[in-house]
């Protein structure tokens, strides 16, 4: 909803309303329009930072149709509630099982879901209310699994997903994809458009002189190529000076078989 409009202030406020001693964390408002995949990415990278019996709101989307419902997700004692438009599938490791549509009666703020349908039932939820009261129980969420790696013998194959305020190039391929296929071989990290290749995955951003381009885990377990201390008007990232763009395709080519150990 961006973040220079009224639109998030109206939403605080109904849940302000609904749950007076609410602590309310802003997650991010500056998702890309209507794409789930990116919403998807920034939740799943920090919801488990959040205590348990957390209420996690996604505003992506959010309109209800019959063909995607207004749900509760409950899974690993968190809630989620959103529309079931695909983007649950692409938060958790594994689909959800405890899933409740809403079936509230209609009200008038509800062309505006997350302050009119949304903020009722964070409300309810994070004083102690129980999902069975907004809704009924159905069998499952929508499956929606886009930009995931794809898997060769001796390829991993993923996308970027994500450039952040440093210029950090977010990936989709994850620490455990990563250390099931190395098997103490060497490899490759190729950025297709930049023609880049890097051959060593480092442990922090001091491992590089300044200025170096690197790869390294982000603390998601997500792959990032980043520039050491570099940054967006600082000498710029690794975004801006290897002209890289969302969805653009990074590729781990593996060879070799070698007795070292791998830097993870």
């Amino acid at each position: 909803m961006g973040t220079t409009d009224h639109y998030v202030a109206a939403v605080k406020g109904s849940l302000l309303a609904y749950s007076p001693d609410a602590t309310i964390v802003d997650i991010s408002h500056n998702v890309r329009p209507f794409d789930i995949n990116h919403a998807a990415y920034l939740l799943k990278s920090v919801w488990q930072s959040f205590p348990m019996g957390t209420v996690h709101m996604i505003g992506v989307r959010p309109e209800l149709t019959a063909q995607q419902p207004h749900v509760v997700v409950h899974y690993m004692s968190h809630y989620f509630i959103g529309a079931d438009n695909g983007i649950f599938s692409m938060l958790f490791d594994e689909m959800p099982e405890d899933v409740f549509e809403i079936t509230l009666a209609q009200g008038p703020d509800w062309t505006f879901p997350m302050k009119g349908v949304f903020a009722l039932a964070a409300g309810h939820l994070a004083k102690g209310g129980v999902p069975e009261f907004l809704g009924r129980r159905i069998s499952g969420v929508k499956e929606m699994r886009t930009l995931q790696p794809m898997l060769e013998e001796n390829l991993i194959k993923g996308n970027v997903v994500h450039c952040d305020h440093y210029g950090n190039v977010h990936t989709n391929i994850d620490r455990k994809l990563f250390e099931s296929h190395v098997a103490r071989r060497e490899y490759t990290i190729t950025l297709n458009r930049a023609a880049y290749q890097i051959k060593r995955i480092s442990g922090d951003y001091g491992e590089v002189p300044a200025g170096n381009v690197m790869a390294l885990w982000g603390f998601n377990g997500y792959l990032m190529i980043a520039v050491s201390h570099g940054a967006r008007g600082h000498g710029g990232g690794a975004e801006s000076l290897l002209g890289v763009k969302l969805n653009d395709v990074i590729r781990i080519e593996f060879y070799g078989n070698t007795n070292r150990e791998n830097d993870f």
